[in-house]
């Protein structure tokens, strides 16, 4: 016997009607037509809904130009826009911006036809009919919300089924089932999406959650298991108050945790994330499901070490199918394994020994900077492998301060031959201001710092603002020149270090040690 086919649900997209409702959130309309080409195009989305009836001649002015390259396209009738029960108003407003699909609110709870409309059911159930007649007369699909339904359904059960009742057969296609406030628990959604699937089988329904809660991927797995054939979701988890669905977690939980069939091509869902993200300003956090920067990121050494061995911490949800890498944390908590992980990702070949060198400085830098980066690791292996054990002069603390039009000041103690001195110096920035406090705490010792040839500071390519800083100074030391190197998360500390190496290199070549 064959193995039943995966049942197919539909998702629809609301990233442009329901996620503008975001606070703050206001699309242009060139980057809502942006938007619906990702979606329809390369995510592959079943469907989306762009934008509410009758706001502005701006919306207006994208959903035409959305309708009119859906349509040269073949996704015309993927294309929806929320209209409202106002006669021939909003029907007029979508086919005039060349739209094929309506989808109708209309009031799911009594008392929200009693107290915002004013109206009893059978005059609000005469004027949705009336409304999905002229829109099929003018030629567009219809579907309805039933706004408020999570309510209606536990407050006025009858209200509901009525509704249901008048509206059953008047040729609508998709019955939406909103948890407008995010009320509803996984078991609430069940055995109420359970109870209107079982009572209208005939009928399509989708359910459109909200996240009040936290509990909205939650929920739509609950609704997929009682039988609606489609969900709706945002980008981004984007929506009113607390957001919607996020069109990530809900493929993924779908797929791999109900073996469900979708249109979906992951690969795209990252790089529509990062689009919407920029558009609307809000942006996702890093430990965001599927979308967050950190999320496939290992950052204890045993778990490096488990996966180097065996992938033990890896699972069905791979960074690969979202076309992304998996990486292993650089800091204090970070293992052989962590740094073998990262020399693989750069080709990099070191011995057991320059490794441990590389690593106690990766977890010394750790303590003073959250996350070292696979890009700041050359910086680290070239200062750790050319470095010596010379402790000639030591730095115990540093203090340099910085102004707009004065001299820049630095305060610092080191300790030379085992003898400590604490001096300031000023200067015209702040490493210039560390070599005038330095070459007077050596004036004593018979010896100063050469002078400088070339100052180069560099931060990884790609680097945050975070990186660590590499700075390679050219010093003159008389018939050749010698190149010092110091690595830093500040880049006047990095020149701070790498003037100290040139000063440890010249005293211990002058005879391993002042005099």
């Amino acid at each position: 016997m064959m193995p039943a086919e995966p049942r197919k649900i539909q998702l629809m997209d609301t990233t442009l009607r329901d996620g503008e409702q975001t606070q703050g959130v206001s699309f242009s309309p060139a980057e809502k037509v942006g938007i619906a080409k990702a979606l329809l195009e390369s995510l592959k989305i079943d469907r989306i809904e762009v934008a509410s009836a009758s706001v502005s001649e701006g919306e207006k002015e994208a959903v035409r130009n959305i309708n009119d390259w859906a349509r040269s396209e073949g996704f015309g009738d993927a294309v929806e826009v929320l209209g409202f029960v106002d006669g021939t108003r909003s029907v007029d407003w979508i086919a005039d911006a060349g739209g094929q699909v309506i989808n109708l609110l209309t009031k799911g709870s009594e008392k929200h036809c009693r107290e915002q409309l004013g109206k009893n059911l059978e005059q609000h159930a005469q004027e949705i009919l009336k409304t999905v007649a002229y829109a099929q007369e003018k030629g567009l699909s219809v579907n309805v919300y039933l706004e408020d339904w999570s309510n209606g359904y536990v407050d006025s059960r009858d209200y509901v089924y009525e509704l249901m009742d008048r509206l059953r057969n008047a040729g609508i296609n998709h019955f939406m089932l909103p948890d407008t406030l995010g009320v509803m628990s996984p078991d609430e959604v069940f055995e109420s999406l359970s109870d209107m699937c079982s009572r209208y089988p005939e009928l399509q329904f989708d359910f459109h959650p909200h996240n009040d809660y936290g509990l909205a991927t939650a929920n739509v797995m609950a609704a997929v298991k009682a039988g609606v054939s489609a969900v709706h979701c945002t980008v981004n988890c984007l929506g009113e108050r607390a957001g919607n669905a996020s069109v990530s977690q809900v493929t993924a939980v779908l797929r791999d945790k109900m073996g469900m069939q979708l249109s979906i091509d992951e690969s795209h869902i990252v790089r529509l994330s990062n689009m919407v993200e920029n558009f609307s300003g809000k942006w996702v956090a890093a430990n965001a499901p599927i979308i967050g920067a950190d999320v496939f990121t290992q950052t204890a050494g045993i778990h490096a070490d488990g996966d180097q061995k065996g992938g033990l911490y890896e699972s069905k949800l791979s960074p690969e199918r979202f076309a992304r890498t998996r990486s292993y944390a650089l800091g204090k908590m970070s293992g052989k394994a962590s740094l073998k992980k990262n020399l693989e990702k750069l080709g990099l070949t070191l011995s057991e020994e320059e490794q441990q060198k590389v690593l106690a400085r990766i977890v010394k830098l750790g303590d003073t900077k959250q996350t070292i980066t696979t890009e700041d690791l050359p910086f680290i292996i070239a200062d750790v492998l050319e470095s010596t054990n010379y402790q000639h002069i030591k730095l115990i603390n540093c203090s340099i301060t910085s102004s707009l039009d004065l001299e820049s000041v630095a305060s610092i103690q080191v300790e030379i031959k085992g003898e400590k001195h604490s001096v300031s110096g000023s200067g015209n920035g702040g490493f210039d201001a560390f070599i005038d406090a330095v070459n007077k705490a050596l004036k004593g010792y018979g010896y100063a710092l050469p002078g400088l040839v070339d100052y180069e500071v560099r931060i990884p390519k790609g680097g945050h603002t975070s990186a660590l800083t590499e700075c390679v100074i050219t010093w003159d030391c008389g018939k050749t020149q010698r190149k010092t190197r110091g690595v830093h998360s500040n880049q006047v500390f990095a020149s701070v270090l790498a003037a100290l190496r040139m000063i440890n290199i010249q005293l211990h070549e002058q005879g391993a040690g002042i005099e």
